[in-house]
């Protein structure tokens, strides 16, 4: 078993939220979190903020909204291109 101590399970935390680390990593991690206090409460905080990021990204904007960020990115484009 490789040493997952503070620095790595924290360094990793997000790929393996993300379910993005090998198995191994994964189990290090996963037992690391099971001792440390500390990182279980980072854990915890960054798994919350996950799933608020995800719950937001399946919401869509209105579609006047959308009309005006794409105007808005328009005329910044165009300004550009034209300077």
């Amino acid at each position: 078993m490789s040493d997952c101590g503070c620095d790595k399970a924290k360094k990793d935390l997000e790929e393996y939220l993300r379910h993005e680390v090998c198995t191994t990593e994964a189990a290090d991690i996963r037992e690391h979190l099971a001792n440390c206090p500390e990182c279980q409460n980072e854990a915890l905080i960054a798994q919350t903020l996950t799933e608020a990021v995800q719950r937001a990204c399946k919401e869509t904007a209105p579609e006047d909204l959308k009309n005006q960020v794409l105007a808005s990115l328009r005329a910044t484009q165009a300004t550009h291109e034209s300077a």
